[in-house]
């Protein structure tokens, strides 16, 4: 069974950066794809990257230019670093498949906030 472990959430003022962590087992990580999504109060989970396993990235506009997705395969680890935060992208960040078929994780929280 797939285990995801998200970390790396907190409190940031608007303009800063955190870098977020999951660590995947279970599973042959080397070889799938994996994404970053985000879920806010009262509003539908989306998706904000996606990363294949030869490395390709893609973003929506929403976040482009300011959110980088990278993987270590070695680790079983899949990051987001966030930088130049808004509060917009205050909400529980998680990691799944591009599909979003793997059991969810618990998430981590991202407040962005003075």
């Amino acid at each position: 069974q797939v285990q995801l472990v998200e970390s790396g959430g907190g409190l940031v003022q608007p303009g800063g950066s955190l870098r977020l962590s999951c660590a995947a087992s279970g599973r042959r990580f080397s070889t799938t794809g994996m994404a970053w999504y985000r879920q806010a109060p009262g509003q539908q989970r989306e998706l904000v990257a996606t990363i294949t396993s030869t490395g390709f990235t893609h973003y929506p506009d929403s976040v482009k230019g300011r959110f980088t997705i990278s993987r270590d395969s070695a680790k079983a680890t899949v990051y987001l670093q966030m930088n130049s935060l808004e509060p917009e992208d205050t909400a529980v960040y998680y990691c799944n498949d591009p599909w979003g078929a793997l059991a969810w994780g618990q998430g981590t929280q991202v407040t962005v906030s003075s």
